[in-house]
């Protein structure tokens, strides 16, 4: 299960990569538009859903947005609009399928 995370900056997503890089965490970034219907209600279901969850293994998942941090999707070449990149211990997972999406966050 993911907690979400809004990011502002970044230099705040530049500093998250550097500490996984470290510690080798299971983490999420989320890249979504403010204007795209599908981010909208993938957002909406995700506020609503990490308000009530009371589960105890929880990964961090990252949300950027375009709007504030445009420059940020250059980094896992993000075309198109959800976009879902899982980081593991060894490996990078890349989804822009829309039910995958919703599959690996438990929607």
């Amino acid at each position: 299960m993911y907690s979400p995370v809004f990011l502002k900056t970044e230099n705040e997503l530049n500093k998250v990569l550097k500490t996984q890089k470290k510690t080798k965490e299971d983490m999420g970034i989320l890249f979504v538009s403010l204007w795209d219907n599908f981010s909208k209600a993938l957002l909406k279901k995700l506020r609503y859903r990490g308000g009530g969850s009371t589960k105890v293994s929880t990964k961090s998942l990252y949300i950027v947005d375009s709007f504030t941090m445009p420059h940020a999707f250059v980094i896992f070449k993000t075309t198109k609009l959800p976009h879902l990149v899982q980081l593991r211990k060894g490996s990078v997972e890349s989804e822009d399928y829309l039910s995958k999406i919703y599959e690996a966050l438990g929607l």
